[in-house]
């Protein structure tokens, strides 16, 4: 169920009878055609353990179930948004920056410290982001929304990529990240606002970095 770009703040999703999709609530801007949205209180594919890893992670973003036959545009705060196609990888996002996504994709919690051991965990806490990630796996679409548009940057494993953890969107593949501290000339001229940590990762995949250090 690919989405289409109106423009750089809006898609449109083309909903068929048997399909379903998850968008965040209050994403819906119009819709064309008999198509339902319903209340998600499992937080998507994943059932229930889904939804108990979400409310420990205190990411429990409201979700809803769209169904039905027609099409049905998407937005949300005037964020831009970026449409990612996985082809059965795994895509680890921040669940509030998820806007909406096929129903075919199975949704997971993850928590950081297993990928990144204590500097996962302390990633959580410089950054403000949750200690835990949502992931979707499998193939399909997602929609996320990010601070003045996304560039994807690919990741090789001779070429580890150094983010900015503020503006860190998502990342895709078999990749591996820490926290590691390094002072830039921002810090120098008292702009260190957070640069003094990169989040390093490397392996093989790619990662989403948005124009901007603002959170959603």
């Amino acid at each position: 169920m690919p989405f289409r770009e109106i423009n750089s703040k809006m898609v449109e999703a083309t909903i068929a009878p048997g399909q379903r999709m998850f968008s965040q609530r209050g994403a819906m801007l119009a819709y064309k055609g008999d198509v339902s949205f319903t209340p998600n209180i499992q937080g998507g594919q994943g059932g229930l353990m889904s939804m108990i890893g979400r409310r420990v992670a205190n990411e429990a973003t409201p979700l809803m179930t769209v169904e039905g036959s027609g099409t049905v545009l998407f937005g949300h705060g005037g964020h831009h948004i970026q449409v990612i196609s996985l082809t059965g990888d795994t895509l680890y996002v921040e669940a509030d920056r998820l806007l909406a996504f096929d129903g075919t994709l199975q949704q997971g919690t993850m928590f950081m410290g297993s990928q990144g051991g204590v500097m996962g965990m302390v990633r959580g806490q410089v950054t403000g982001q949750g200690l835990f990630t949502t992931t979707l796996k499998g193939h399909g679409s997602v929609a996320v929304m990010a601070h003045g548009g996304v560039i994807e940057v690919p990741i090789t494993p001779q070429r580890p990529v150094h983010v900015d953890p503020q503006a860190y969107v998502a990342h895709h593949g078999d990749v591996r990240n820490k926290l590691s501290t390094a002072l830039g000339w921002r810090d120098m001229v008292g702009r260190g606002s957070g640069e003094a940590f990169q989040l390093e990762l490397s392996g093989s995949g790619a990662v989403y970095v948005q124009a901007s250090e603002e959170k959603l």
